[in-house]
C-alpha cells in the first residue's frame, strides 16, 4: 500500500493520481505511454480528531483529502462503498478484485508515528460474491477434512488389525482380546506410542515386543503401585522383570522363543 509521507500529529494524505510515463522504444518512433499496471491505492483515512469537510462543511467517521481539503464519502462520491475490516486476508483480496472502486481505510498512530491499514471500501455486490467464494471454500475444505478424518480412521483401524494379528503370531496364546487391546493402545494415532513409530508402523518384531511388554508391566504386575508408592521407574521394572516374563513366557507357549 502506498501513503504519502505526513507530519505527525497531521491527517493529510492526497488521492492517488494517474501517471503516465514514456518508454522510446526505438529513436524513430513516437514515445508511447506505457500503461499503468500497478497504481497506489486510494486512500481513505479514519481521522482521530474533529474534522470539517472541505465542501459541505459537514463531518463524518471517514475523509479523503483532495485538493480543497478534506472531504467527506458523500462529497466525494464513495459513500456507496460499505467497509471491510481488515483481518481476513483472503475476503479482502477477493472483494478488492471484484470491487471496481475500492480504497484503503487508514488510521493514524500516535504511538508509532505512522499510518495503519483498518481495512478497505468495497462496494457492496462484490463483498457479497467475495463472501459466497468464501464460504464454498470453506465448505469445501470441511468436505476434505471430512474425507481426510474418514482415510485416517480407516488407516488406524487397518493397523491396529495388522498389529493385532502380528501379536497372535508372535504370542500365539495371547487372547485375542488382549491382542486387540495392546493393538488399539500401542496403535492410537497422536499418542507417540511405539505403535505410532516407523517402526510400529511397520509391525517390526521388536517394536511389536515393546508394546506387549509395556501392556503387561501396567496391567498384570504390581508396577503401577511401586510408581505411585515412590518407588523409582528403574527400580520399579527391575522388581516387576520376572512376572513380565513369566506372561511372555506363557503367552509364547511350550515352542516360545
Amino acid at each position: 500500500m502506498s501513503m504519502c509521507p505526513v507530519p505527525a500529529g497531521r491527517e493529510h494524505c492526497h488521492a492517488r493520481t494517474a501517471t503516465l510515463t514514456f518508454v522510446t522504444r526505438s529513436r524513430q518512433r513516437t514515445p508511447e505511454p506505457a500503461v499503468v499496471t500497478d497504481a497506489p491505492d486510494l486512500l481513505v483515512i479514519q481521522p482521530v480528531r474533529e474534522w470539517t469537510c472541505a465542501q459541505c462543511r459537514g463531518t463524518g467517521d471517514l475523509l479523503i483529502m483532495d485538493e480543497p481539503g478534506p472531504l467527506c464519502l458523500a462529497c466525494a462520491e464513495l459513500d456507496h462503498l460499505v467497509f471491510l475490516p481488515a483481518g481476513d486476508a483472503a475476503l479482502t483480496r477477493r472483494a478488492k478484485k471484484a470491487s471496481g472502486l475500492s480504497a484503503v481505510v487508514v488510521r493514524w498512530s500516535r504511538s508509532r508515528k505512522r499510518y495503519e491499514r483498518q481495512g478497505v471500501l468495497v462496494e457492496e455486490a462484490a463483498l457479497e460474491q467475495a463472501e459466497q467464494q468464501c464460504l464454498a471454500d470453506e465448505d469445501a475444505r470441511m468436505r476434505r477434512r471430512e474425507r481426510d478424518r474418514e482415510r485416517r480412521a480407516a488407516e488406524d483401524v487397518e493397523l491396529a488389525a495388522s498389529m493385532a494379528d502380528e501379536i497372535r503370531r508372535l504370542f500365539p496364546r495371547c487372547p485375542a482380546r488382549r491382542a486387540e487391546a495392546i493393538a488399539r493402545h500401542a496403535s492410537l494415532r497422536g499418542s507417540g506410542r511405539v505403535g505410532r513409530s516407523a517402526a510400529g508402523r511397520a509391525l517390526d518384531e521388536e517394536a511389536i515386543t515393546l508394546a506387549v511388554v509395556a501392556s503387561v508391566r501396567h496391567e498384570d504386575t504390581g508396577y503401577d503401585s511401586l510408581l505411585m508408592s515412590g518407588v523409582s521407574r528403574v527400580d520399579a521394572r527391575d522388581r516387576t522383570r520376572l512376572a513380565v516374563d513369566r506372561v511372555l513366557a506363557a503367552w509364547r507357549g511350550a515352542g516360545g522363543r
